[in-house]
């Protein structure tokens, strides 16, 4: 935000720092996304489980070893060091993923439940929480940007004309990303339904 100077007639010194602006929630929004788990197993949803091996600090999971889904409902871990199996699987039980992780002595196998119907509910309640908190991110940057536009009229520094140009562009701009955020978790939500 700090930075901006406003030039009368160039929308797109204006346009160009809010877009950068309100492509950060939306990336977040897409990191969001990709945690919440369809019926479709994904590595990222263990890729960040803390493992406390060697003695040493815990570690994320994506560190200590090559993690595949090669097939729809089961997740593989192939550790590194095959010393370290044990300490995974323990990392594993603890977490919120809910599986019991079955190894052969080299790779570690989660196979991934069914999702039920009341789970495939509760994930839609999440996605319509998250879907809210980016479009609250995106407004408050609106907000921020029309903060902005009211201070450089106040203070003479563009025209009412110019005012009300910059306005439409904000709103025009700030309407394209609340959607591009809306298609995201309408195509979330029809993998969540899909059996």
């Amino acid at each position: 935000m700090k930075g901006i100077v406003l030039v009368e007639n160039d929308v797109k010194s204006f346009e160009n720092p809010m877009k950068l602006e309100m492509e950060k929630p939306i990336k977040h929004f897409d990191g969001e996304l990709t945690k919440i788990r369809t019926g479709r197993a994904h590595t990222s949803m263990i890729e960040d489980i803390q493992v406390v091996c060697y003695g040493q600090a815990p570690t994320p999971l994506k560190n200590l070893a090559a993690l595949a889904a090669p097939e729809p409902r089961m997740l593989t871990i192939q550790p590194w060091d095959a010393s370290i199996i044990p300490d995974i699987e323990k990392a594993i039980k603890a977490s919120d993923v809910g599986v019991s992780p079955v190894n052969d002595g080299a790779l570690i196998r989660l196979q991934l439940p069914e999702m039920s119907s009341a789970r495939r509910e509760d994930l839609l309640k999440v996605l319509g929480k998250k879907l809210e908190d980016c479009r609250v991110a995106v407004r408050n940057v609106r907000r921020d940007f029309n903060n902005l536009l009211k201070d450089a009229k106040k203070d003479k520094v563009i025209s009412e004309n110019f005012f009300n140009r910059l306005n439409d562009s904000l709103q025009k701009v700030t309407d394209q990303f609340i959607e591009l955020a809306e298609q995201k978790a309408s195509k979330k939500e029809k993998d969540l339904k899909t059996v």
